[in-house]
This record gives structure tokens, sequence and C-alpha cells, in this order.
């Protein structure tokens, strides 16, 4: 790669990052996600849609173009290294909401690209930090979350039965069956109806307040207390995630300062070999003059003067 074009590259990166960096350029873009929101709700109304229908297509356009530009300037900042706009998602994410937009199959199903419209006000936990870290604890909270899932559908199954064995002559309603069963101890989890489910458990068996019992022990506040744990543990790694995120947002310029360092040193070291040349052209001179050697600062033997 030619120097101009590297030039070039760091030229259009340093002017993309200023512009991307600046708090007028983080407000706009905010702006324009809450006034497509807007504009999205607008167009539930149909009369609104009616009156408004020109206006409104030509908002979404404006919409589209700003989303755009400001993707095109995002990319700017990387033009030094292309291949790490894509190392970060919600790049990805934005490239994505935006690029499908523009094309054809988009533009032509009226629901594929309200939900892309739709998906731009996601866009907005960008520059809500807070709201970012949610977010991504979420998606960290998968794995550990399925876990969960695992867990209380075997303790529904295992309650869902022994309340059909003991409980279906009497309460056909709730637990008639499997899936009625575990449909009233699912809606139990939340404690919603459990006295009524104890009084009408009490009227078969005395027995029945130590299965209502254990299984609001196990499910309403075991698994509870396991899900908030997998989302706190998933909370602080998002935290951390985002925190090494801030901290390497100034690196892309790093490069630059280190080759900028490289060439000023460089210089810095053909000035000081000019610098010993001059002053062995100089003692050799003055060596000449007054008919005694001398030798050159660099280490090398002075030329001798001749007699006259």
């Amino acid at each position: 790669m030619s120097d101009g074009t590297s030039r070039l590259q760091r030229a259009l990166a340093d002017r993309g990052r200023r512009i991307v960096e600046s708090a007028g350029f983080n407000t706009a873009v905010f702006c324009l996600i809450i006034g497509n929101a807007v504009l999205l709700g607008i167009e539930t109304y149909t009369g609104a849609v009616d009156q408004w229908r020109g206006e409104l297509k030509v908002a979404e356009h404006l919409f589209l173009a700003a989303f755009t530009t400001e993707i095109l300037l995002r990319a700017a900042t990387y033009a030094e290294r292309p291949k790490d706009f894509f190392r970060d998602p919600w790049n990805v994410f934005d490239l994505a909401v935006v690029g499908l937009a523009l094309t054809p199959f988009a533009r032509e199903n009226a629901t594929v690209l309200r939900l892309l419209r739709l998906a731009r006000v996601l866009r907005a936990a960008r520059f809500l930090p807070q709201l970012r870290i949610v977010i991504v604890a979420v998606g960290k909270s998968l794995p550990g979350t399925l876990s969960f899932v695992l867990v209380g559908a075997l303790l529904l199954y295992v309650y869902a039965m022994l309340g059909w064995v003991f409980f279906a002559a009497a309460d056909p309603e709730h637990y008639g069956s499997l899936g009625r069963a575990a449909l009233t101890l699912f809606l139990l989890i939340t404690l919603d109806g459990l006295g009524d489910a104890v009084r009408g458990g009490l009227e078969v068996s005395r027995w029945a307040i130590v299965y209502f019992a254990s299984f609001v022990l196990l499910g309403s506040f075991l698994l509870v207390n396991l899900l908030i744990g997998v989302v706190i543990n998933s909370l602080e790694e998002a935290r951390e995630l985002e925190d090494a995120r801030t901290e390497s947002e100034a690196r892309p310029a790093a490069p630059a300062m280190d080759e900028s360092r490289a060439v000023l040193l460089a210089r810095i070291a053909a000035a000081r070999r000019a610098l010993d040349e001059v002053e062995a052209g100089l003692a050799v001179a003055h060596g000449e003059n007054d008919g005694h050697p001398r030798t050159a600062p660099g280490g090398g033997q002075g030329l001798r003067a001749t007699p006259t």
C-alpha cells in the first residue's frame, strides 16, 4: 500500500473519529432514533396515515438516509483497519438493520420493513450504557436460564403428576390431566390463587398442606432466587465487558501515534548523523589549518596536513 493511500486512510479515519466521538453526533443520532419511534407510533393511527400518507413516506426515507449516513461515518473511523468494524457487535447489528432496509425484498414487504424499522428503536441501547449492559446481560444469561428452565420443567412435571394422582378425582378442572395440573402449578409459582388451592386441597386430605408448602418453597423461592442469581452474575460479566469496551475506545489511535513516534525518532537519528558529519568535516579542516592531525568524532583518523 502506497504512502499516499495510507495518509488518505489515516486522514479519513481521524476525521470520521472526530465526528463520531463528538457529543453532538451522538445526541443527533439518539434524537433520530426517538423520532423514528414516534413515526412508527403515528403510523398505527389510520386517520393520520390517510391524511399524511405522503409526508410520512418522505419522513421514512429521510430517516433511512440519515441512518445510512451514520453507518458510513462509523465505517470511516475504521478506514485504516476495515476488519475491526465487524468486531463490534453493535456495528454489525446497525449495519444489518439499516442495510436490510435498503434491499428490494424489504422495500416490497411492508411487514418486514416495519420490523426492521422497529429494530432501529433497539439501537437506542448503543447510546445508553446502562441499557446496553442489561441487554448484554440478558444474552449472557441465556445458558443459565436454559438450565433454570430444565430444572423448573422437571419440578413441574413431578408435582403435576403428584397433583393428578391426589386431586384429579376431586378437582378435575385443575388437576384432571397432566397439562391442567402443570398449568395450575405454574400459576401457583407466582403465589396467585394459592389460598384457594390450599383450601381445595385440604378438603381432600390434610396432607395437602405438605404438597403445596413444599412446591411453593421449591418453586417460588428456590427457583426464583436461582434465576436472580443467574441474572446478577450475567450483569457483572456484562459490566466488566462494558468497562473493557470503554477503555479500548481510545486504542484505535495508538498505531498512528506509534508510527508518528517512529518517524520522529528516525528523523532525529538522521539529524545526529548529519551533525556528526559536519563536526568531522570541521575537525579535518581545522587540522589542515594548524598543521596538526585530528581525529574525527566518529572515531576515524583525520587527514594529516602536508607541511609547507
